[in-house]
């Protein structure tokens, strides 16, 4: 009956989101930055979390990619509810993205040991394109439509679905479901240069193999269909030895570009984990970058009377 009750919800929960949906910045350690694109992942790790990220891509190409992220999580004293918060600085070129959402989760139960989150994000984009240096300024001020990009705060929503075990997880999300262009003239004929958020789905999944008592290994994908864009794939697989060190490879495809990276990270103790990613270009790009480097930062805070009930491995 739970299973029946789950399906129907969610059905009926993703019949909206469908219609919409946003494009946010990518990462190679999604897997450990959930909450960034899917608010059902809130309070899953059963503590506080707080998860930092540095992202430089494409390093030797002028104002290359930068982004930066922080996060914080947590259930509450009801453990079915989890709340969120996230910011996001992305930097692509002469364009600035700042997101600032706030994220909400609630968890069934749909069998003896699997669980079912339901997620809701609110919150707020600025976007900001920088005219100096992409115009010169004779056509800054003779075109109307540059100036009236906008550099404002606009409202947006998202869902998500999180259904995990200690073991896998599958996740479904549209972090952003409403259309905003940021050409505030709104004129017809102006095509030179178009400021919208795309429209996007992110489906996650991973599984935990047990190679022996301290080797195993976690396979792990991500497919991101963006309106107006290639679909994406990133397919990822990671060594954790010792419940200490984490050592993976990552392949990134669509039509424009092919990654292949590396991944280490090490849990330095209970509390603190550190991780790099490289990646290396396939494509016809890889003449003109050195590659890619995302450095991650998570920090947990255990209560001395709380007893995580199971590793968390995602």
């Amino acid at each position: 009956m739970k299973n029946k009750t789950a399906l129907i919800f969610t059905l009926i929960f993703f019949s909206f989101a469908f219609s919409f949906a946003q494009q946010l910045p990518q990462f190679s350690q999604y897997m450990f930055n959930t909450i960034s694109i899917n608010p059902a992942y809130a309070g899953s790790r059963e503590t506080l979390s707080v998860v930092g990220l540095h992202r430089s891509q494409w390093v030797g190409l002028d104002r290359g990619p930068s982004t930066q992220t922080l996060s914080i999580h947590s259930p509450m004293k009801n453990e079915k509810v989890g709340l969120g918060l996230s910011v996001i600085n992305d930097q692509l070129g002469y364009e600035n993205f700042v997101f600032a959402y706030g994220d909400f989760s609630y968890t069934i139960k749909t069998g003896e040991n699997t669980k079912l989150a339901f997620g809701l994000k609110a919150g707020f984009t600025h976007y900001n394109l920088d005219t100096i240096g992409f115009l010169d300024d004779e056509a800054v001020y003779s075109d109307p439509f540059f100036s009236d990009i906008s550099s404002r705060w606009n409202p947006n929503v998202g869902v998500g679905l999180f259904w995990h075990t200690n073991k896998w997880y599958v996740g479904l999300s549209a972090p952003r479901i409403l259309n905003t262009d940021y050409n505030l003239a709104n004129r017809v004929d102006a095509v030179e240069y178009v400021a919208l958020e795309r429209v996007g789905y992110y489906l996650t999944g991973g599984y935990v193999f047990n190679l022996s008592e301290n080797t195993k290994l976690k396979p792990a994908v991500l497919a991101k269909v963006v309106n107006g864009a290639p679909i994406s794939f990133d397919i990822n697989a990671n060594l954790l030895f010792f419940e200490k060190l984490w050592i993976g490879a990552g392949y990134r495809y669509n039509q424009d570009t092919t990654t292949l990276g590396g991944l280490v990270d090490f849990q330095v103790h209970k509390q603190l984990r550190i991780g790099y990613t490289y990646e290396y270009f396939l494509s016809d790009l890889r003449p003109y970058t050195s590659g890619t480097h995302e450095i991650l930062l998570m920090y947990e805070l255990f209560k001395p009377s709380k007893r995580i009930k199971s590793p968390r491995y995602f």
